[in-house]
């Protein structure tokens, strides 16, 4: 290596941490679902549709920004994010006193939501580089913070909208998570050229099974069968996942008769697994291989959808509601270090937002196929049938994968023992 003084690699994942608690808080909106419906008069629909409008411009900017992250970098990345969110939700305030829901949709639905996407994949990426000995730990760190932040921004913005009002919670929130993100970013660069963490050797990845399987562009990844297979993955993971978080409270109280207070309390817990099974469940993907975490996940949620409308007990209820948790947070932290197993480094930023479409996608279909079944059979209940449905095409699909990684790993050593014969 150069000269020079090099980052701290665990302060540069602080800083992602600190990008993904403020723009994490998204998955709190519903904390202003009621207020807004109380003093407007909107509907739980029109309000619900500003969540859905920030899903939605994630997933898209996500996929099409990709390409600023690699190009300018991830400090550049984190301020634009910084600027996009904090403008976006200290935005909502004016929206607020203007009593205009479409200015609400403009300010925290599309700028709010294209911040989110760049702060999403800009510290991820960065992470991969950095902790080549640890890549599903790395990203874990970070994304757990995403699944944390909802947990820590619920009770201040009740308590701020209590005390000073839903106008004034957006400008504080907003100056707030800007000025985190701002600090948080301008630690981030990438790894200098040839660096790596001490201890660690890239020439003992010799093994084939321990190599990347590629070092390639996003657009070269776009044709490739594994893309593909990734991206279904994650949108049945992510479709049953949010649906059930959707529909969380009216199922508790439904099918094993949880009073409401229970339900919501249940509600809360969730988000604490939601959290640690990013973090645990990216971090043993480093010892189980990123393709076996995949085809876990899906084996454990087939029978838990299929028992979830049969459970009587509450226990048991509570039990399947925390592994299901679990596996949703996994499944989104695992992926980038997935991807970057598949395809390398190089472009990881811009793949990875390609893939996040599935997120985009989800977000949509997710919520409104559980809502349509609540309405036409009167539960929400008897989607959970069809959705344990959804993962066994899913296990199926990770299945495909393996296979597709041992061929391709089978060819890399053909070509090694080639090479040495040479």
């Amino acid at each position: 290596m150069a000269g020079g003084k090099v980052k701290n690699r665990w302060l540069i994942a602080l800083g992602a941490v600190g990008i993904h608690i403020s723009i994490g808080s998204v998955y709190a909106w519903s904390n202003f679902t009621g207020p807004l419906g109380e003093e407007f008069g909107w509907s739980s629909q029109q309000v619900q549709l500003t969540f859905s409008i920030a899903i939605l411009f994630l997933g898209l900017s996500a996929a099409f920004l990709g390409w600023f992250v690699e190009k300018y970098g991830p400090r550049i990345a984190g301020i634009t994010s910084a600027v996009l969110f904090g403008v976006g939700v200290f935005g909502s305030g004016f929206a607020i006193q203007l009593e205009s829901l479409w200015a609400l949709y403009f300010f925290y639905g599309v700028l709010g939501g294209i911040g989110l996407g760049v702060g999403y994949i800009a510290p991820v990426s960065t992470l991969v580089k950095w902790f080549p000995d640890r890549r599903g730990l790395a990203t874990g760190m970070a994304i757990m913070g995403f699944g944390f932040a909802a947990a820590i921004a619920s009770p201040v913005m009740d308590w701020l909208i209590g005390t000073a009002g839903i106008a004034m919670t957006f400008f504080v929130l907003g100056v707030s998570y800007f000025a985190i993100m701002i600090l948080s970013s301008l630690y981030l660069s990438r790894p200098p050229e040839g660096w790596t963490p001490k201890g660690f050797n890239p020439e003992e990845k010799k093994d084939v099974k321990s190599q990347d399987l590629a070092n390639i562009r996003a657009k070269e990844a776009l044709k490739t069968k594994r893309f593909y297979y990734l991206w279904i993955m994650l949108f049945i993971n992510i479709t049953c996942g949010i649906a059930v978080i959707s529909a969380a409270k009216p199922l508790a109280e439904n099918t094993v008769g949880m009073g409401t207070a229970a339900a919501a309390t249940l509600v809360g817990v969730m988000g604490v697994f939601n959290g640690l099974g990013r973090i645990g469940w990216a971090s043993a993907s480093d010892y189980m291989g990123r393709s076996n975490t995949y085809i876990i996940f899906f084996a454990l949620q087939i029978p838990l959808f299929m028992l979830l409308p049969v459970t009587t007990s509450v226990t048991l209820f509570v039990v399947f509601f925390g592994v299901i948790y679990t596996c949703y947070g996994g499944g989104f932290a695992t992926l980038p270090a997935f991807i970057g197993d598949l395809f390398g480094t190089k472009e990881l930023g811009a793949i990875h937002g390609y893939i996040l479409t599935a997120w985009a996608a989800a977000g949509l279909a997710g919520p409104q196929f559980a809502a349509i079944m609540n309405d036409v059979t009167g539960s929400y209940a008897n989607s959970m049938v069809y959705f344990g449905a959804l993962f066994i095409l899913a296990l199926i699909v990770s299945v495909l994968t393996k296979v597709d990684i041992r061929k391709k790993q089978s060819i890399m050593r053909e070509e090694q023992n080639q090479r040495r014969n040479v």
